[in-house]
């Protein structure tokens, strides 16, 4: 007769999803050549993935604040009767540095939440 111990199972990493992190490059890429709208599909992947697979605090954020940054810009440009044809073209080239410096930090905090360990249980 032989005796089993089962060891405590090793904790497996939580990884960043590929999706979340070419989307969270993408943005800053669509948007600097001038294809503002068309970063909001990789702003809603980039988003949803966060809130969904990433339990970092500070990754949250800067993805909120990458979409906040995206907001106010995208809100002007829907609410103004004399707006330009695209939202490129409306965006405040504050916005535009806003939104890189957001999606910077988003990837900065994926890549630390992607290095950090996993606490012990």
């Amino acid at each position: 007769m032989t005796t089993t111990i089962e060891s405590p199972p090793t904790p497996t990493r939580r990884r960043v999803p590929l999706p979340v992190t070419l989307a969270s490059w993408a943005v800053p890429v669509l948007v600097v050549g001038q294809f503002a709208l068309i970063a909001i599909l990789p702003l809603a992947i980039a988003s949803a993935g966060v809130l969904r697979h990433v339990r970092d605090r500070a990754v949250r954020r800067a993805a909120a604040l990458l979409a906040v940054g995206y907001a106010v810009p995208l809100a002007l440009w829907l609410t103004r009767p004399d707006g330009a044809q695209s939202l490129s073209k409306d965006m405040h080239p504050a916005f535009t540095g806003l939104i890189v410096a957001a999606s910077a930090a988003l990837l900065v905090t994926l890549h630390r939440a992607r290095r950090r360990p996993l606490p012990a249980r």
